[in-house]
């Protein structure tokens, strides 16, 4: 999709405008946004089990997110967009004439949720390292460089219409609203997990603090299939929540009572950010992941007449509430 830009004002007399709930809870921001500096970091894959090392930069107005393989030849180049995604069975990978890059969705999330639209992420392997199987490390490195505001509008994707994929159980929903709004459930035939639901505006604040912690999980007996056929080579307890039969196995428990949800929230904010703009909208999960969500972006640019893209103006705050129920 090719965008029209009208020029742009000097640098030194942007105003930078958001919309900001009286609670913190959403905050919309006009204008295209960027890393103030380079930022790095080191750590191993989830699957690949090898080390990488990872530096963020800057990237110019209308740039996106686009990875940089180091370690190959030439140093090839691809887009975090939907139409690259090529496997989400274990994570979701984006691939281009024939090298990949793998688990994006935490740093996905990370630049969804802290309002990033442009970055150029260098690694030297294949695979996003893990960190704490959260995103909140590099939620930590992204205010370690600084958040610099740009030039360029910033483009929405603005729903009129409600679009809805449903199947076997699972279904995702988005309608018409004023800001970003995620609401998930989750159920699980597992004593510590059951029935989970969270509903929340994603805003930086809100991403911070309520979501961008919460780890990725898995049961002790999935695990010991993985390893066996040669995945999760570099997961362990220092990386994600592992569960048995009834309990947790982590010494420090979990995060928040409901982190299972709230994960799942946070891998839709990365899954979601694959549309390739920020989203007005109301999207509303119950029992989805990676494949599924991605099947929905399908289906979101199937219906071009539910959604239109535009910059937005100022106005006046609005009230948004925060929900979080564990059932």
């Amino acid at each position: 999709m090719i965008l029209a830009f009208s020029p742009q004002p000097c640098e030194k007399t942007i105003a930078v405008y958001s919309i900001i709930s009286r609670r913190n809870m959403s905050t919309i921001y006009l204008h295209q946004r960027t890393l103030a500096e380079p930022v790095s970091c080191t750590g191993i894959g989830m699957h690949s089990g090898k080390t990488v090392h990872l530096t963020i930069h800057p990237a110019p107005i209308n740039h996106g997110i686009k990875f940089v393989r180091t370690d190959l030849p030439e140093c090839p180049t691809i887009s975090a967009h939907f139409n690259m995604v090529v496997d989400t069975s274990l994570a979701t990978v984006i691939g281009y004439e024939g090298f990949i890059v793998s688990t994006i969705e935490h740093l996905m999330a990370c630049f969804a949720g802290l309002s990033i639209d442009n970055a150029l992420v260098e690694l030297d392997a294949y695979e996003v390292p893990i960190m704490d199987g959260s995103a909140g490390p590099f939620a930590d490195m992204i205010r370690q460089a600084g958040i610099k505001e740009q030039l360029g509008p910033r483009y929405y994707f603005v729903v009129n219409r409600p679009i809805e994929l449903c199947e076997n159980g699972k279904s995702v929903i988005i309608y018409p609203a004023e800001a970003f709004r995620i609401s998930c459930t989750i159920q699980y035939d597992h004593p510590l997990i059951r029935k989970q639901a969270c509903s929340i505006f994603v805003s930086d604040r809100v991403f911070e603090s309520e979501i961008c912690r919460a780890r990725t999980y898995g049961f002790m007996h999935e695990i010991d299939y993985l390893k066996r056929y040669g995945f999760a080579r570099g997961g362990s307890l220092d990386n994600a929540i592992v569960i048995d039969k009834n309990k947790i196995l982590n010494n420090e428990g979990l995060r928040f009572p409901d982190e299972f949800v709230r994960h799942k929230i946070l891998d839709c904010i990365g899954d979601i950010s694959l549309l390739g703009m920020p989203l007005l909208g109301h999207v509303v999960l119950h029992r989805s992941g990676h494949a599924f969500n991605h099947a929905f972006l399908k289906k979101f640019f199937e219906q071009r007449d539910s959604w239109e893209t535009r910059t937005l103006t100022p106005i006046e705050p609005l009230d948004y509430v925060s929900k979080s129920l564990a059932i």
